[in-house]
């Protein structure tokens, strides 16, 4: 089952990696501004850039699951069992000490979560005037369709179904590699 998100590619100049961590490095690139070509993706690859993802999700197989897609996408991860233990990560909980936010580069989160939903966790972060730019995809196990509206007009960036596979990683190659207007 994981050979599917493990499939190794060579880039441009014959370095070998994993599509989806060549894949992230060109998203962050794009998303700081710009296209990002060639010659900013090698740098970024040369440096060893490591982009640092969250990963909420309640059920442990599924929060395993994104957990292991990214790191082998040369991703740093970490993971949070629900949206509050990611708010006092990301420096927004109630009991979290000012100053204390803690910088990723994109949040995966589940939809259906106890205590507080991914869509309030995804309104939080977009209330934040710190978070607001960091990228929030949500997860679910439900094509519920007023659900995934709700959250892309709230500003998710993308709403996957789980389990992931490997068309999804190929949705969000299509949807981030392209160069915003």
């Amino acid at each position: 089952m994981t050979d599917t998100f493990e499939e190794k590619r060579k880039d441009s100049v014959g370095r070998e990696g994993t599509t989806i961590g060549l894949f992230f490095i060109r998203l962050l690139l794009n998303m700081g501004g710009g296209c990002g070509g060639d010659s900013s993706e090698e740098v970024a690859v040369d440096l060893g850039y490591e982009p640092h993802v969250l990963a909420v999700d309640d059920n442990l197989i599924d929060r395993k699951l994104v957990e292991k897609l990214l790191k082998n996408s040369s991703c740093k991860v970490t993971t949070a069992e629900n949206a509050l233990r990611a708010l006092d990560y990301l420096g927004l909980g109630n009991d979290t000490p000012e100053g204390t936010a803690s910088k990723v580069n994109l949040i995966i989160t589940d939809y259906c979560m106890p205590g507080m939903t991914g869509y309030e966790l995804l309104k939080k972060i977009k209330e934040s005037s710190v978070l607001k730019e960091v990228p929030v995809v949500i997860m679910s196990s439900e094509n519920i369709p007023t659900r995934i509206n709700e959250c892309l007009e709230e500003g998710a960036k993308m709403f996957m179904l789980k389990p992931l596979k490997q068309s999804d990683v190929k949705q969000l190659k299509w949807n981030f590699m392209k160069c915003r207007d």
